[in-house]
């Protein structure tokens, strides 16, 4: 499954996220994927893209993070996907 997770640094502050970052990488569990990412131009949120199929996964990883920042987490579908479950029936 895909999931949109929206990243909100803790008092508008990404220095400390780029600073573990650097030091410790992504800190994902093995069957957790990173896909892609946007940051806001003001530097205060994230847009990530991530992919597992047990979504426990997503816990462990934002436990290593929800000292820095908040998380909202949004199952997503690929459009592609979306066009395909309203294609009317062949």
């Amino acid at each position: 499954m895909l999931y949109m997770i929206v990243e909100r640094f803790s008092s508008g502050d990404a220095a400390p996220v780029y600073r573990r970052f650097r030091e410790k990488g992504r800190l994902m569990p093995e069957g957790l994927r990173y896909v892609s990412s946007w940051v806001t131009r003001d530097f205060g949120r994230c847009f990530q893209v991530m992919e597992c199929e047990n979504p426990e996964l997503l816990e462990q990883w934002m436990a290593s993070w929800r000292d820095l920042m908040e998380f909202e987490v949004i199952p997503v579908v690929a459009s592609a996907d979306a066009v395909a479950a309203f294609a009317p029936p062949s």
